[in-house]
Formats: structure tokens, C-alpha cells, sequence
């Protein structure tokens, strides 16, 4: 099922014996299970096993026998290769048996999991979960509700500074959330500035925008890709700014100046806003469709893996796009 209608279940208090998680967000698949986990127990109740670690034989006893120091037997799983179906099957089974025993299976990597599903039914009251990466206000709403979960005092703004600093990565985004709910103040642009640092020489948004702009890029993606920056995931992030710049030029064109709040779902720091709004009424309506069109076949030729040097051959189809659409 979708991010969605899980959230949904859990906020009925629908709690399962098993749960996979897997996708193409690796920080919402630890979220979730993070997140999960400690629904069904306290930290001390959790045992984690990872990738190498994982032997079947153990787990499946562990899951058919209580605990003697707790009354929650819960197993947190990460792997980055698949299960053998027979495999799963019995350790499901196991959480079935064991009304005490929950197992949560966190799949990383680009490992093809999908096959793995089959394994879990209503039947056996298990779950999968399949993540996909969050657009900008998804993000910065869950940083959001994280910072009231701190009991911090805040402006919506730093939240989204903080988001852009760190180009999208919400992992970052976390951990700094944690440092500046110890501070005693409010939190704005000038307090994130002050206490975080974003990753990297290169600034993204900048990046963007200059990107889109039909600037030469050419050094600073380069500097992002050699920094160890996915080429899917950079993608999608050009895809998203592009969804962005549609949705504000749609929106301006049919009701006069655009309301980020309504459009994006939160407000963006002011210089952000003016600047993005004038790029998105510079592109002619009917070039976001080629746009989009020219940005999807590249994604599918990236996650092909036809290629053998994808960085080198995505630096080349962005010179190419911006050739195209300037």
C-alpha cells in the first residue's frame, strides 16, 4: 500500500504482526520503521539486525519464543538483498504463531524487493509499505510536525531554510532538528544559520536555478556528483523544481499573482519565492510538457543501468537539455 493509507491505519491504532518497507526513499523506509517499532515497544524491547548479520534460523527462534525480560519480542530487519520467499514466509508465520513477536523489515538499496510482497497478506496480518521520494512540502511538513514533537518554538521559514541548506536531505534535516530543540530561543533563518552547516561546496537551489536558467553548470555539477550525489536522485530533484515552476506559471496564468501557501503548501523564504516565480512566467506554457517528457526518458534510460558511466552520460543530456529549452 501507499504512505498514505498506512499512515491512515496507524492513526486508527491498526497495529500488524509483520511490515516490509521499501522504495525508493531510503530516509522514509528507516523512518517508518524506526517509527513502527517503537509503537509496539520501547527501545529496549527492539533488536536489530543488520544486512550480514541476518541468520534465519536464529530469527525465526527468536520469534517463536518470547521474551523472558520484556513482554514485546520485536525485531527490527534491515537487508539490501531479497529474502527467499520460503524464508519469509516462516518468519511471518513465527509473528503469527508468537502473539508477542513483531518483525519489521527495512529493504535498502536498489535491490529489486517488489517480488517479496506476496509474502505479506491480510490473511497473516502483515503489511508492505512502498516509499517514494517526498516532494518539497510533504518534507517540509513532516519537519513540521517533528519540530512540535520537539515542543519547539519556531518560525515555518527557518524550517524551510533548513530544508534548502541541506538540498533536500531530510536525514540532515532531522539531526539538526534534534540539536536546535535544545536551544532555548526561537528558531529562525538567522538561528539555523548560526547553529547548522549545509553539505557540500555547491548550494542546490542555486544550482536550480541556474540550471533552468540555461547557465553553465558544468563545474558545479560536477562538484555534486563527485561529492557522492545519486544521479537518480539528482534528477528527481530537477524534475520536482520543474513540477514546481508548472505549478506557479499554471497558477499565475489562470488567477493573477501566485499564492506559494496554496501552490507549494508552505512559504518559502521571500528572495526564493520572487525568484523562482519570475523563472516559472519566463518558460513558455507549452515547453513544460516537452520539458517533462525530455526529463522522464532520461530517468528511464538512468534506471536502465544501460549505460556504464551514468555520470558522465547525465552531465551530457543536462548540456543537451539546456541547449534544447533555453
Amino acid at each position: 500500500m501507499y504512505r498514505s493509507e498506512f499512515d491512515k491505519l496507524v492513526s486508527q491504532n491498526k497495529r500488524f504482526d509483520a511490515y516490509m518497507f521499501y522504495g525508493q526513499s531510503n530516509f522514509l523506509i528507516d523512518y517508518y520503521a524506526t517509527k513502527i517499532s517503537l509503537l509496539h515497544g520501547s527501545k529496549d524491547e527492539i533488536e536489530k539486525i543488520y544486512f550480514g548479520d541476518y541468520d534465519f534460523k536464529y530469527l525465526k527462534d527468536k520469534l517463536l519464543q518470547s521474551s523472558l525480560f520484556s513482554s514485546n519480542n520485536i525485531v527490527l530487519l534491515k537487508l539490501d538483498k531479497k529474502l527467499q520467499k520460503k524464508e519469509c514466509d516462516e518468519l511471518i508465520a513465527a509473528c503469527n504463531q508468537n502473539p508477542d513477536s513483531v518483525l519489521i523489515i527495512s529493504c535498502l538499496g536498489d535491490i529489486e524487493f517488489k517480488t517479496m510482497e506476496k509474502s505479506f497478506t491480510d490473511g497473516d496480518n502483515s503489511v508492505v509499505v512502498r516509499m517514494f521520494p517526498l516532494i518539497p512540502n510533504e518534507a517540509v511538513k513532516m519537519l513540521e510536525q517533528k519540530a512540535i514533537e520537539l515542543g519547539m518554538n519556531f518560525e515555518l521559514n527557518a524550517l524551510n531554510h533548513l530544508f534548502f541548506m541541506h538540498k533536500h536531505d531530510m536525514s540532515l534535516c532531522m539531526n539538526d532538528l534534534q540539536k536546535l530543540a535544545i536551544l532555548k530561543e526561537k528558531i529562525d533563518s538567522n538561528v539555523v544559520n548560526a547553529h547548522c552547516f549545509g553539505i557540500g561546496g555547491v548550494n542546490f537551489e542555486d544550482f536550480l536555478f541556474d540550471l533552468i536558467s540555461a547557465k553553465d553548470v558544468s563545474e558545479d555539477l560536477f562538484m555534486l556528483l563527485e561529492e557522492g550525489m545519486n544521479e537518480v536522485y539528482l534528477l528527481n530533484q530537477i524534475q520536482s523544481f520543474v513540477q514546481q515552476l508548472f505549478m506557479i506559471s499554471a497558477y499565475a496564468r489562470s488567477f493573477g499573482q501566485a499564492n506559494p501557501k496554496e501552490i507549494l503548501g508552505f512559504v518559502p523564504p521571500k528572495n526564493i519565492w520572487e525568484k523562482k516565480s519570475k523563472l516559472a512566467i519566463s518558460i513558455k506554457p507549452q515547453n513544460f510538457l516537452e520539458i517533462f517528457d525530455f526529463l522522464t526518458a532520461l530517468e528511464l534510460e538512468l534506471k536502465s543501468g544501460k549505460m556504464k558511466n551514468q555520470d558522465i552520460y547525465l552531465q551530457a543530456s543536462l548540456r543537451k537539455f539546456q541547449v534544447l529549452f533555453r
